[in-house]
């Protein structure tokens, strides 16, 4: 059934560190810009991280024309083959959270693989917020619900935090 990485939106803090070490790990050098985990800041004070779910019915993964994303048995995890990416856009399109990312540098698109199955995001994450965890053999179809909108996740989170301060809390 594979993994996915869960995101507890209340408990990040907007560091970074996530987005450090998948670049870390992916490139070898501190570039955000490359990583496949990101966090969005739309409002001041609100951080929201955005990592792949690896939907059930893998839309991006069908919507590729050249075939460049597949699926690793192991993980579920959304695998992209950089020499077969064309840049076209079509998996962000088909993403229900326009996850995908595209990365004119590199020439590819930018998906969550899962690091094969440990990630780095949740380990550093695990020393200060624990805003990302591990979820292992869920169902498939629950993974859907998860994937959201950063900008979506951004409105829900501001009306929640605004109203709370108007009660006092």
């Amino acid at each position: 059934m594979g993994i996915r990485i869960h995101i507890d939106y209340d408990k990040c803090s907007g560091c970074g560190l996530c987005e450090i070490v998948c670049a870390l790990k992916h490139e070898g050098t501190v570039w955000p810009e490359a990583s496949r985990i990101r966090v969005f800041e739309f409002v001041p004070g609100i951080t929201v991280p955005s990592v792949c779910q690896q939907c059930p019915d893998y839309p991006c993964v069908e919507a590729c024309p050249t075939e460049a994303l597949s699926v690793d048995e192991e993980t579920g995890a959304v695998l992209v083959n950089d020499d077969k990416c064309i840049l076209c856009g079509l998996c962000v399109d088909a993403c229900p959270g326009r996850i995908p990312r595209l990365n004119r540098v590199k020439a590819t698109a930018l998906i969550c693989d899962l690091c094969g199955g440990d990630p780095e995001c949740v380990k550093v994450c695990s020393i200060t917020h624990s805003a990302l965890t591990i979820v292992k053999d869920e169902p498939p179809a629950m993974r859907k619900v998860y994937v959201q909108d950063p900008r979506k996740v951004t409105a829900e989170l501001s009306a929640k935090k605004y109203v709370s301060f108007l009660k006092g809390g």
